[in-house]
Formats: structure tokens, C-alpha cells, sequence
């Protein structure tokens, strides 16, 4: 995910949700006198303050950016959560006991480079052990997470260990669709309940790496689901490739030059007439008119538009998704906002819980 820097306010933020997350959970440690006798569940949305009486609840302090916070924030005390449980378990319940989280050394790495079919291909074992050391810390964290997961579930399912601990509840936003180009349009756009928003970046190696997640998704949800695209172009290079895929909108070829810049946006960046026959092979019939919509800068504003939009929802990075119901009155989404090229059954869980909510 390509981020917008803001490691200041990031970290200040992220010390006050840790400082108050950890002093309202169950994890946080009261006197051991205390500890007996005084339970008290954990609630993710506390009374924060009093205004004359009136509560202010932690939820109403949220924004999309403070939303995904706390949601990362959550995940990583679960994790230790899970881990604090089944160490106090273990002597009463041996079956329970999990292995350390493992560390990768350089044996593994070796063995890897050298085992793997099509490694050595790409380099040599000194220019690719440290990415060789990651990828295998990663796969190695994900079975330990996963037999974690496990032997927790177990102890729940046993009755060894009630939980209390939820995430945060929905943060729900309400998005313009704005000038965001759709998917399905005219008789097709008509009673589609569900929205899915991209913002993207050209020059963003996620964004691309997201676009066959899409096309798959709009041919699942081709009955029932719209798509739309708006431009967060956060490298200054690609907002020329933005104003060049709206002068290709001009003659209805958006989606056709969208996927071919997508394929090599480098190499169109850099050179005017590779943009200008690539826009010929995505259907563009008057290249003429087309060259004097880039040199004009007809849709500069556009861009600049989509870019204010996104930063004032709390866009900070791409590619960002928004996903939600769809107000054709309004022309708005209400929904929620994440961030990164997620596997398929994010957007799929996300796309099934709206269009449930919509049938109520």
C-alpha cells in the first residue's frame, strides 16, 4: 500500500489508543488483591466523558483513519491475548501447550534458495536472502498464528476461557460518488443495492496488483453490485496517466485505456506518443481530440478533485476501497473504508454484509 506520511501524527495517535485501549481491557492488570473479586467485562465502546451529564462514547471520536487504527491496534492485542491465555492454561490443559514462535535462520535460507524451483533465477543467494528471510518468517508466522487460533478456540469451546474482548464496532461513512466513473451504466446501472469505490493511483504497484481482484468481482456481482473509479494520484507522475484516462472518457474508452495503463504506466508516463497509440488500442478512434484534451489539461481539475475528496474522507494511502450502500437518490455511499490490495474474500465478506443489510 503506497501511504501519505504522517509518521508524527501517526505516532502520537497510536500511543494515545494504546495508553487507552490497554487501561479498559480485560488485559490490563488491577491489583492482585483486586483481581478476585472485582470482573469487570470489556466494553470496545466506554463512556469517555461527561458534557453536562451527556455521555460522549468512545465511538463518537472515531474517523476513518482513527477506525483502521484501532482495528490494527485490536488485532495485535488479540494476538496476545491468545497468548497470555493458553500460557496460563497450559499446566492444568497440556493439550494446549503451542510451540514458540519460530525463527527463521540462515540454514533455512540457504535451503530455500537452493530447493526452490525458479529462485536462482532471479539472483543471486546474497542479493535475495533478505527477501527470502522475510517471505519465510512470514509463512512461519502464519502457521503459528493459525495453530494459535486453534488451540484458542478449543479452550473456548471447552468452557477453559470466556472472552470478552470484541473489536471495534463498524465505522460507517458517508462517501460522493461524485465524477467517479462506473462500470455498469444506463438499463445495467439500474437497482444495484451495493456500491465498491476505488481510489488508485497509476504509478501504485498495489493498484495494480488489485485490478484482477476487481474483474473478477464485477463479473461475481454483475447483477447486484456497482463499481466506480476516482483518481489519488500520490506520485506527481501519475496525474498526467489520470487526465489522459478522462480524455479517453470523452470517447467512452475509460475502462479499456484504465486496464492498458495499468499493464506498463511507466513506460506511458515517460513518452506522449506511447500514451497516444496505447489510447488507439484501447479503442480511441479520434487521437486528435484526444491530444488536445492532455495538452489542454481539460481534466486537471477533475484529478485535483478526486485527490480533495479522498483526503477528506481520511484516504492516506493506496489503493483505498470504500464499500457500502448504495443512495442512487443521493448518489452517495454509506459504508466502510479500507486500505491495500486485500485478498478476494475481504471484499467479498464486506460485498455479502451490505447487500444483506439492503434486503432488510
Amino acid at each position: 500500500m503506497h501511504v501519505i506520511s504522517k509518521a508524527g501524527f501517526s505516532l502520537v495517535l497510536t500511543t494515545l489508543l494504546l495508553n487507552f485501549s490497554f487501561s479498559n481491557t480485560i488485559l490490563a492488570q488491577p491489583q492482585e488483591e483486586e483481581k478476585k473479586e472485582n470482573f469487570t467485562s470489556y466494553s470496545n465502546n466506554p463512556v469517555v466523558a461527561l458534557a453536562e451529564g451527556q455521555p460522549i462514547l468512545l465511538d463518537d471520536l472515531k474517523n476513518a483513519q482513527i477506525h483502521e487504527m484501532m482495528t490494527r491496534l485490536y488485532q495485535m492485542q488479540r494476538a496476545l491475548l491468545k497468548q497470555k491465555v493458553l500460557k496460563s492454561l497450559t499446566e492444568t490443559h497440556p493439550e494446549l501447550k503451542s510451540h514458540d514462535d519460530p525463527q527463521i535462520t540462515q540454514k533455512d535460507v540457504e535451503e530455500f534458495y537452493h530447493n526452490e524451483p525458479g529462485i536462482k533465477e532471479l539472483g543471486s543467494l546474497e542479493q535475495l536472502q533478505t527477501q527470502i528471510g522475510n517471505y519465510l518468517e512470514k509463512m512461519q508466522r502464519q502457521g503459528y498464528l493459525k495453530n494459535l487460533e486453534s488451540k484458542y478456540q478449543m479452550a473456548v469451546e471447552k468452557g477453559w476461557v470466556v472472552d470478552y474482548f470484541k473489536p471495534p464496532n463498524d465505522f460507517r461513512l458517508k462517501a460522493n460518488i461524485g465524477s467517479a466513473v462506473l462500470w455498469f451504466n444506463g438499463q445495467d446501472a439500474q437497482g444495484r443495492r451495493v456500491f465498491v469505490m476505488e481510489y488508485s493511483d497509476f504509478l501504485c504497484p498495489f493498484c495494480k496488483k488489485v485490478q484482477r481482484t476487481l474483474r473478477d468481482l464485477r463479473e461475481k456481482y454483475s447483477d447486484t453490485v456497482q463499481f466506480g473509479y476516482r483518481h489519488f494520484p500520490l506520485h506527481q507522475e501519475a496525474r498526467g496517466l489520470s487526465e489522459a484516462v478522462e480524455c479517453a472518457r470523452d470517447q467512452g474508452r475509460f475502462w479499456q485505456f484504465q486496464s492498458l495503463i495499468f499493464l506498463d504506466a511507466h513506460s506511458l508516463q515517460q513518452s506522449k506518443l506511447e500514451l497516444i497509440r496505447n489510447a488507439r488500442r484501447a479503442g480511441v478512434r479520434d487521437t486528435s481530440s484526444f491530444e488536445k484534451c492532455l495538452d489542454s489539461g481539460k481534466y486537471q481539475k477533475r484529478v485535483e478533485n478526486d485527490f480533495e475528496e479522498g483526503v477528506s474522507l481520511g484516504i492516506q494511502g493506496t489503493p483505498t476501497f470504500i464499500i457500502g450502500t448504495y443512495n442512487h437518490s443521493t448518489a452517495t455511499i454509506n459504508g466502510e473504508m479500507f486500505s491495500g490490495a486485500v485478498a478476494p474474500s475481504k471484499f467479498i465478506h464486506l460485498i455479502e454484509k451490505y447487500l444483506d443489510h439492503s434486503e432488510e
